[in-house]
């Protein structure tokens, strides 16, 4: 039998591909709220049918449980936890630490344990490792086999599927190498091996620092070209027709979610520990956190050319999921831009369709129970303004523009709206 530890994005995927592929799998999670839905077979995210739950769950080859002593009944463990940011923007790794010791006292010899979360290079065959042998008694590449393997989940993408995308895979020995690509062989469709864990977790970076650096590229862009009365939109739609040397990112009010705006991070500190600056990552990192400022000020001009202060103004934020399309709204840019125009003595509310209550989240709790508003005309004319930043394809974009007196559009959701009442930003 399998096990994944964490039902979040990456592990619920995960359990219902592999057990759509003959495994037994068993899903462990601290919270029971997910492990009581899995045994109802009730998804609680959004891009994943109930339906495909219930299928696994009456099959028999799905479990889900919060006892992490059965752990002992498993022959492999895929480890999908959260490795966040601390308040110091320092790597917290210390969900895949507790998962470890909390796993360690019953692994069985010859158990292969593979960790998914993304991290800096070093932590499964270190820090991983030294929880698991300290607490098993057991030698991993001896007793167990140890292997690092990044999640590469796209959520919000129908074109996404897990067996589908290929899967990198990287080994503390090469027997763990062996023992983690013959897993992955049963439910992917396509296994990459490389040297080492820590090759594969500087792959994860590496993906994910890629995308930060380039969406800081076009986010600077969009400011130095709005400069010059272009748009930007038009430029990368442009560049777009090149069939080769080129590959286009957009700009956006901010980084959101659980990879961009953490993951490139995790190596910036470790390369301090070998004397390297990473100027390039912290670049792309300061231009990305400075855009909900942007579009602050750019809604604060559209305000004034009103003759109506921030201060005071009813404010409508249009999709706060950190991305179009799913239900997720960790470190997305919304929160920021909520707080900033709260703190500046405007009314705020929001609206995604996705989102209908706010759920506690670690650096933005205040906002924890805040439901969002009613779609209709009515509701949609009090505000003094609305702000876009996340483009769901859900929401009617030309009610909205026939219905607000003024719209700050950060994703080009609005380009067909050729109306003086909409100001890119």
């Amino acid at each position: 039998m399998l096990s994944i530890i964490g039902l979040g994005y990456v592990g619920l995927p995960l359990c219902l591909q592999f057990a759509r592929c003959g495994e037994k799998v068993l899903g462990l999670d601290i919270d029971q709220k997910k492990v009581d839905a899995i045994i109802a077979g009730q998804s609680y995210i959004h891009h994943i049918a109930s339906e495909a739950i219930q299928d696994q769950v009456q099959s028999g080859r799905l479990q889900a449980s919060i006892d992490f002593a059965r752990v002992a009944e498993c022959d492999a463990v895929i480890i999908c936890v959260p490795t966040p940011l601390s308040k110091n923007r320092e790597p917290d790794i210390s969900y895949i630490i507790a998962t470890g010791k909390s796993i360690a006292p019953y692994l069985q010899k010859g158990t292969l344990v593979v960790l998914e979360s993304t991290t800096y290079p070093g932590t499964t065959d270190e820090d991983l490792r030294s929880v698991l042998e300290k607490g098993s008694g057991l030698k991993a590449g001896d007793d167990f086999h140890l292997a690092f393997s990044p999640e590469r989940e796209d959520p919000g993408n129908p074109d996404s599927k897990v067996a589908t995308i290929p899967k990198v895979v990287g080994g503390f020995t090469p027997q763990c190498l062996e023992k983690a690509v013959a897993l992955y062989s049963k439910a992917v469709e396509r296994v990459v091996p490389v040297s080492s864990c820590r090759a594969a977790e500087a792959t994860k970076l590496l993906e994910n620092i890629f995308r930060s650096v380039n969406i800081a590229l076009v986010n600077e862009l969009k400011m130095v070209y709005d400069a010059m009365g272009i748009d930007v939109w038009e430029v990368i739609e442009a560049a777009k027709t090149k069939p080769f040397g080129y590959m286009p990112f957009y700009p956006g009010p901010g980084l959101g979610g659980h990879c961009i705006p953490i993951d490139p991070f995790y190596l910036t500190w470790k390369a301090r520990e070998y004397g390297r600056a990473t100027r390039f990552i912290e670049l792309a990192g300061e231009i990305n956190t400075s855009m909900p400022e942007y579009v602050i000020r750019k809604l604060t001009d559209a305000l004034n050319a009103q003759k109506k202060p921030l201060n005071g103004s009813k404010i409508l934020l249009v999709g706060l999921a950190y991305k179009a399309n799913v239900d997720d709204e960790r470190e997305s840019p919304g929160f920021v831009l909520m707080d900033i125009m709260k703190n500046a003595g405007a009314e705020v509310s929001y609206y995604d369709p996705y989102i209908p209550v706010i759920k506690p989240t670690r650096e933005h709790a205040h906002w924890a129970g805040v439901k969002s508003i009613h779609w209709d005309e009515q509701t949609i004319r009090s505000f003094d303004a609305v702000l876009v930043a996340t483009a769901h394809a859900q929401i009617d974009y030309l009610q909205l523009s026939d219905w607000a007196s003024l719209i700050i559009d950060t994703r080009n959701a609005l380009s067909f709206a050729k109306k003086s009442n909409v100001f890119k930003a």
